[in-house]
């Protein structure tokens, strides 16, 4: 839980939404992140389905409805500075989590499609043994090319941290390729990552990954 002080600077500082438990009684924080076209509201419709009243869920909502501009695989300059200020605004938020003294196991990142993108990268530029990091339907942000390996010193930087990843196999927004080149960058990165594909289901979020979404965050909170 956060400080009523600490709780107050959070939402004065960034334009968030919120659902769940007040941030001063919250077991567990979790970062929500829409899709591209999307709105805060409609990623936190997903709280309902995870059904974890004691945690509390945030949402920002994107400029223009859109966290960068062209797809996650680009060149990076192309996406700039779109990509560094939604960078920057979700590792605030997660900083300031950290300092009002909310422990790295009760701190998770979820995003679909554009947000699971930016979540997963988030939690790769900003590593810890998070509690929950949900992305349904990302991959990590970059152009193809050479495999991506953890930074110098990074190899364990998410140890500790469970990581759920879900995607069909024909998703026309997320080659299947790159899902599992993030699996093995972050588990390289010392992540215990449940990589989930689903033949030919196209692009959305699976009933199953929301069960195993909700096992996640109810063990997040003991």
């Amino acid at each position: 839980m956060l400080s009523q002080t600490d709780s107050e600077a959070l939402l004065a500082r960034y334009p968030l939404q919120r659902i769940g438990a007040p941030p001063t009684r919250a077991a567990g924080f979790v970062l929500m992140l829409h899709g591209r076209g999307a709105t805060a509201g409609s990623i936190l419709d997903l709280a309902e389905a995870f059904a974890q009243p004691q945690l509390c869920f945030l949402a920002p909502q994107a400029p223009g409805h859109s966290w960068y501009p062209y797809p996650f695989i680009a060149p990076l300059a192309a996406n700039e500075p779109h990509l560094s200020r939604a960078l920057a605004l979700t590792k605030g938020v997660l900083d300031l989590l950290e300092q009002g003294g909310v422990p790295a196991g009760r701190t998770g990142l979820c995003g679909f499609s554009q947000g699971a993108c930016l979540a997963l990268e988030t939690a790769i530029r900003r590593p810890c043994a998070y509690g929950a990091v949900f992305g349904f339907s990302g991959g990590f942000i970059g152009p193809p090319g050479t495999p991506r390996l953890p930074e110098p010193g990074q190899e364990t930087a998410l140890a500790g941290a469970s990581v759920l990843i879900g995607c069909s196999d024909v998703d026309a927004h997320i080659p299947l390729g790159r899902v599992q080149e993030t699996t093995a960058l972050m588990r390289a990165m010392g992540a215990d990552v449940d990589e989930r594909i689903y033949p030919g289901f196209g692009h959305g979020i699976h009933p199953d990954e929301l069960g195993a979404a909700r096992t996640r965050l109810a063990a997040m909170q003991d």
